[in-house]
Protein backbone atom coordinates (compact mmCIF):
# COMPACT_ATOMS: atom_id res chain seq x y z
CA UNK A 1 0.00 0.00 0.00
CA UNK A 2 1.47 3.39 -1.25
CA UNK A 3 1.94 6.30 1.36
CA UNK A 4 -0.78 8.46 -1.12
CA UNK A 5 -3.23 5.26 -0.44
CA UNK A 6 -2.76 5.27 3.36
CA UNK A 7 -3.27 9.37 3.11
CA UNK A 8 -6.53 9.12 1.32
CA UNK A 9 -7.93 6.07 3.53
CA UNK A 10 -7.02 8.02 7.34
CA UNK A 11 -8.67 11.39 5.31
CA UNK A 12 -11.18 9.60 4.13
CA UNK A 13 -12.84 7.77 6.84
CA UNK A 14 -13.43 10.67 9.09
CA UNK A 15 -14.14 13.16 6.16
CA UNK A 16 -16.80 10.80 5.13
CA UNK A 17 -17.82 10.37 8.62
CA UNK A 18 -18.02 14.61 8.91
CA UNK A 19 -20.47 14.86 5.74
CA UNK A 20 -22.67 12.07 6.28
CA UNK A 21 -23.38 13.13 10.07
CA UNK A 22 -22.66 16.38 10.43
CA UNK A 23 -22.50 18.40 6.95
CA UNK A 24 -25.44 16.90 5.18
CA UNK A 25 -27.88 17.12 8.23
CA UNK A 26 -26.98 21.04 8.56
CA UNK A 27 -27.95 21.26 4.88
CA UNK A 28 -31.41 19.53 5.69
CA UNK A 29 -31.60 21.57 8.67
CA UNK A 30 -31.40 24.88 6.74
CA UNK A 31 -33.88 23.90 4.09
CA UNK A 32 -36.24 22.62 6.67
CA UNK A 33 -35.95 26.13 7.99
CA UNK A 34 -36.96 28.08 4.86
CA UNK A 35 -40.36 26.09 4.45
CA UNK A 36 -43.78 25.99 6.50
CA UNK A 37 -45.61 23.67 8.39
CA UNK A 38 -49.11 23.65 8.46
CA UNK A 39 -51.53 20.90 10.54
CA UNK A 40 -48.42 19.00 11.08
CA UNK A 41 -47.47 18.84 7.69
CA UNK A 42 -44.51 20.43 5.83
CA UNK A 43 -45.54 22.98 3.20
CA UNK A 44 -42.53 23.00 0.44
CA UNK A 45 -42.95 26.77 0.25
CA UNK A 46 -39.65 28.90 0.15
CA UNK A 47 -39.80 32.09 2.74
CA UNK A 48 -38.07 33.53 5.66
CA UNK A 49 -40.72 33.27 7.91
CA UNK A 50 -39.73 31.50 10.26
CA UNK A 51 -36.56 33.47 11.10
CA UNK A 52 -38.51 36.42 11.40
CA UNK A 53 -40.90 34.50 14.04
CA UNK A 54 -37.57 33.45 16.27
CA UNK A 55 -35.90 36.94 15.81
CA UNK A 56 -38.79 39.06 16.25
CA UNK A 57 -41.13 37.87 18.88
CA UNK A 58 -40.51 38.62 22.48
CA UNK A 59 -41.20 35.09 23.75
CA UNK A 60 -38.05 33.85 21.55
CA UNK A 61 -36.28 36.18 22.15
CA UNK A 62 -36.29 35.89 25.75
CA UNK A 63 -35.62 32.24 25.69
CA UNK A 64 -32.82 32.95 23.77
CA UNK A 65 -31.53 36.02 25.87
CA UNK A 66 -31.88 33.55 28.63
CA UNK A 67 -30.36 30.83 27.68
CA UNK A 68 -27.35 32.88 26.76
CA UNK A 69 -27.22 34.47 30.39
CA UNK A 70 -27.82 31.57 31.82
CA UNK A 71 -24.90 29.45 29.50
CA UNK A 72 -22.24 31.57 30.13
CA UNK A 73 -23.35 31.79 34.19
CA UNK A 74 -23.15 27.68 33.91
CA UNK A 75 -19.73 28.00 31.79
CA UNK A 76 -17.83 30.57 33.55
CA UNK A 77 -18.80 28.62 37.41
CA UNK A 78 -17.89 25.25 35.56
CA UNK A 79 -14.49 26.33 34.29
CA UNK A 80 -13.47 28.26 37.56
CA UNK A 81 -14.61 25.17 40.01
CA UNK A 82 -12.98 23.14 37.74
CA UNK A 83 -9.70 24.36 37.92
CA UNK A 84 -9.96 24.57 41.59
CA UNK A 85 -10.82 20.76 41.32
CA UNK A 86 -8.28 19.96 38.74
CA UNK A 87 -5.35 21.83 39.87
CA UNK A 88 -5.83 20.04 43.36
CA UNK A 89 -5.75 16.58 41.75
CA UNK A 90 -2.97 17.39 39.50
CA UNK A 91 -0.70 18.92 42.80
CA UNK A 92 -1.94 16.82 45.51
CA UNK A 93 -3.26 13.79 43.98
CA UNK A 94 0.21 12.01 44.30
CA UNK A 95 -0.55 8.02 43.03
CA UNK A 96 -4.28 8.32 43.07
CA UNK A 97 -4.51 11.25 40.78
CA UNK A 98 -5.77 8.89 38.39
CA UNK A 99 -8.86 7.45 40.73
CA UNK A 100 -9.90 11.17 41.18
CA UNK A 101 -9.39 12.33 38.02
CA UNK A 102 -11.71 9.01 37.06
CA UNK A 103 -13.80 9.62 40.20
CA UNK A 104 -15.84 12.73 38.10
CA UNK A 105 -16.69 10.44 35.44
CA UNK A 106 -19.05 8.34 37.83
CA UNK A 107 -22.00 10.26 37.08
CA UNK A 108 -21.80 9.17 33.45
CA UNK A 109 -22.19 5.52 34.27
CA UNK A 110 -25.67 6.28 34.32
CA UNK A 111 -27.86 8.24 32.11
CA UNK A 112 -28.65 12.19 31.81
CA UNK A 113 -32.31 12.02 32.79
CA UNK A 114 -31.89 9.84 35.27
CA UNK A 115 -29.25 11.74 37.12
CA UNK A 116 -31.81 15.08 36.84
CA UNK A 117 -34.53 13.14 38.29
CA UNK A 118 -32.49 12.43 41.04
CA UNK A 119 -31.45 16.02 41.52
CA UNK A 120 -34.83 16.88 41.25
CA UNK A 121 -35.75 14.69 44.03
CA UNK A 122 -33.06 16.81 46.39
CA UNK A 123 -33.92 20.72 45.08
CA UNK A 124 -38.37 19.75 44.47
CA UNK A 125 -40.65 21.24 46.55
CA UNK A 126 -40.59 18.41 48.77
CA UNK A 127 -37.47 17.20 48.44
CA UNK A 128 -34.47 16.47 50.66
CA UNK A 129 -33.42 19.91 51.20
CA UNK A 130 -36.95 21.52 51.05
CA UNK A 131 -38.51 18.41 53.35
CA UNK A 132 -35.54 18.96 55.73
CA UNK A 133 -35.62 22.71 55.90
CA UNK A 134 -39.86 22.45 56.84
CA UNK A 135 -39.12 19.51 59.02
CA UNK A 136 -37.43 22.32 61.25
CA UNK A 137 -39.80 24.41 60.92
CA UNK A 138 -38.20 26.84 58.52
CA UNK A 139 -39.97 28.13 54.87
CA UNK A 140 -39.04 26.04 51.30
CA UNK A 141 -36.75 27.48 49.43
CA UNK A 142 -38.54 28.34 46.15
CA UNK A 143 -35.20 29.45 44.05
CA UNK A 144 -34.54 25.76 44.36
CA UNK A 145 -37.06 24.54 41.90
CA UNK A 146 -38.99 24.91 38.89
CA UNK A 147 -36.58 28.39 38.35
CA UNK A 148 -33.85 29.96 36.16
CA UNK A 149 -31.98 28.91 39.11
CA UNK A 150 -32.77 25.56 39.36
CA UNK A 151 -32.23 24.89 35.64
CA UNK A 152 -28.59 26.70 36.15
CA UNK A 153 -27.82 24.20 38.95
CA UNK A 154 -28.86 21.29 37.02
CA UNK A 155 -26.67 22.23 34.17
CA UNK A 156 -23.53 23.31 36.53
CA UNK A 157 -24.47 19.57 37.91
CA UNK A 158 -24.23 17.69 34.58
CA UNK A 159 -20.62 19.75 32.91
CA UNK A 160 -18.51 20.12 35.73
CA UNK A 161 -17.06 16.80 35.43
CA UNK A 162 -16.72 17.65 31.71
CA UNK A 163 -14.92 20.99 33.02
CA UNK A 164 -12.55 19.03 35.22
CA UNK A 165 -11.56 16.20 33.14
CA UNK A 166 -10.73 18.40 30.09
CA UNK A 167 -8.57 20.71 32.28
CA UNK A 168 -6.63 18.31 34.45
CA UNK A 169 -5.78 17.06 31.37
CA UNK A 170 -4.34 20.07 30.24
CA UNK A 171 -2.34 20.13 32.93
CA UNK A 172 -0.90 17.02 32.54
CA UNK A 173 0.38 17.96 29.28
CA UNK A 174 2.45 21.04 31.72
CA UNK A 175 6.35 20.54 32.32
CA UNK A 176 6.58 20.66 36.09
CA UNK A 177 10.24 21.68 36.18
CA UNK A 178 8.96 25.47 34.45
CA UNK A 179 6.93 25.86 37.70
CA UNK A 180 10.21 24.70 39.56
CA UNK A 181 12.18 26.95 38.11
CA UNK A 182 10.00 30.17 38.57
CA UNK A 183 10.06 28.99 42.13
CA UNK A 184 13.93 28.89 42.36
CA UNK A 185 13.73 32.74 40.71
CA UNK A 186 11.77 33.94 43.92
CA UNK A 187 8.19 33.56 42.31
CA UNK A 188 5.70 32.14 44.98
CA UNK A 189 3.02 29.88 44.31
CA UNK A 190 0.45 32.38 42.91
CA UNK A 191 2.66 34.14 40.75
CA UNK A 192 3.79 30.88 39.24
CA UNK A 193 0.34 29.87 38.39
CA UNK A 194 -0.74 33.15 37.08
CA UNK A 195 1.92 33.98 34.95
CA UNK A 196 3.34 30.00 34.23
CA UNK A 197 0.25 27.27 34.80
CA UNK A 198 -2.87 29.58 33.95
CA UNK A 199 -1.39 30.91 30.48
CA UNK A 200 -0.15 27.42 29.19
CA UNK A 201 -3.57 26.01 30.19
CA UNK A 202 -5.20 28.31 28.28
CA UNK A 203 -6.15 26.28 25.63
CA UNK A 204 -7.44 23.61 28.11
CA UNK A 205 -9.39 26.26 29.88
CA UNK A 206 -11.22 27.81 26.63
CA UNK A 207 -12.03 24.26 25.59
CA UNK A 208 -13.61 23.26 28.84
CA UNK A 209 -15.80 26.54 28.68
CA UNK A 210 -16.82 25.63 25.07
CA UNK A 211 -17.98 22.12 26.04
CA UNK A 212 -20.21 23.48 28.75
CA UNK A 213 -21.92 26.72 26.92
CA UNK A 214 -22.54 24.72 23.79
CA UNK A 215 -24.42 22.18 25.09
CA UNK A 216 -26.44 24.24 27.80
CA UNK A 217 -27.45 26.40 25.21
CA UNK A 218 -29.62 23.34 23.55
CA UNK A 219 -29.93 21.88 26.75
CA UNK A 220 -33.66 20.09 27.04
CA UNK A 221 -33.84 17.89 30.22
CA UNK A 222 -32.49 20.45 33.03
CA UNK A 223 -35.43 23.07 32.54
CA UNK A 224 -37.99 20.58 31.78
CA UNK A 225 -37.37 18.90 35.17
CA UNK A 226 -36.35 21.53 37.17
CA UNK A 227 -36.98 24.74 35.18
CA UNK A 228 -40.27 24.21 34.74
CA UNK A 229 -42.66 26.91 33.21
CA UNK A 230 -40.60 29.74 34.67
CA UNK A 231 -36.86 28.26 33.57
CA UNK A 232 -37.64 27.75 30.00
CA UNK A 233 -34.21 27.52 27.83
CA UNK A 234 -34.11 27.91 24.66
CA UNK A 235 -33.29 24.27 23.45
CA UNK A 236 -36.46 23.21 25.47
CA UNK A 237 -38.53 25.52 23.39
CA UNK A 238 -36.98 24.20 20.06
CA UNK A 239 -37.40 20.72 21.26
CA UNK A 240 -41.38 21.34 21.88
CA UNK A 241 -41.49 22.62 17.92
CA UNK A 242 -40.27 19.28 17.14
CA UNK A 243 -43.04 17.62 19.81
CA UNK A 244 -46.11 18.89 20.87
CA UNK A 245 -46.20 21.90 18.65
CA UNK A 246 -45.12 20.25 15.93
CA UNK A 247 -43.85 22.64 13.66
CA UNK A 248 -40.90 21.50 12.32
CA UNK A 249 -39.88 24.41 10.24
CA UNK A 250 -40.13 26.79 12.92
CA UNK A 251 -37.99 24.93 15.04
CA UNK A 252 -35.70 24.29 11.97
CA UNK A 253 -34.98 28.19 11.74
CA UNK A 254 -34.15 27.98 15.62
CA UNK A 255 -31.46 24.96 14.94
CA UNK A 256 -30.02 27.21 12.35
CA UNK A 257 -29.90 30.12 14.71
CA UNK A 258 -28.58 27.54 17.64
CA UNK A 259 -26.03 26.68 15.65
CA UNK A 260 -24.79 30.06 14.72
CA UNK A 261 -24.58 31.26 17.93
CA UNK A 262 -22.20 27.90 19.05
CA UNK A 263 -20.11 28.68 15.67
CA UNK A 264 -19.94 32.40 16.77
CA UNK A 265 -18.63 31.31 20.41
CA UNK A 266 -16.45 28.55 18.64
CA UNK A 267 -14.88 31.92 16.95
CA UNK A 268 -14.50 34.09 19.64
CA UNK A 269 -12.77 31.66 21.69
CA UNK A 270 -10.62 31.06 19.35
CA UNK A 271 -9.55 34.84 18.79
CA UNK A 272 -8.60 34.88 22.48
CA UNK A 273 -6.19 32.51 22.04
CA UNK A 274 -2.26 33.48 21.07
CA UNK A 275 -0.81 30.07 20.36
CA UNK A 276 2.78 31.23 21.04
CA UNK A 277 1.70 32.07 25.12
CA UNK A 278 0.17 29.16 25.29
CA UNK A 279 3.29 27.33 24.29
CA UNK A 280 2.72 26.05 20.91
CA UNK A 281 5.19 26.64 18.60
CA UNK A 282 4.29 25.71 15.33
CA UNK A 283 3.23 22.13 13.32
CA UNK A 284 6.45 19.99 12.73
CA UNK A 285 7.39 19.47 9.50
CA UNK A 286 8.42 16.08 7.91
Amino acid sequence: MTHKTKAVLLLGIPTAYLVLLFILPIISLIVLSFWKTESYHLVYEWNIQNYVTVLTEGAYLTFLIRSIVVSVIVSVLATAIGWIAAYAIWTYGGRFRLLLALAFAVPFFTGEVLRVIALQGLLGPVGLINGTLMKWGFAPVRALMYSNVASGIGLFYLYLPIAVTVIYLSLLNLDRRLIDAAKIFGAGGFRSFIEITFPLNLVGTLIAFALCFIPCMSATLSPRFLGGPNGTLYGMAMAQQFGESGTWALGAAMGVILFLFSLLAVVLIASCLDLRRTGFTGFGRN
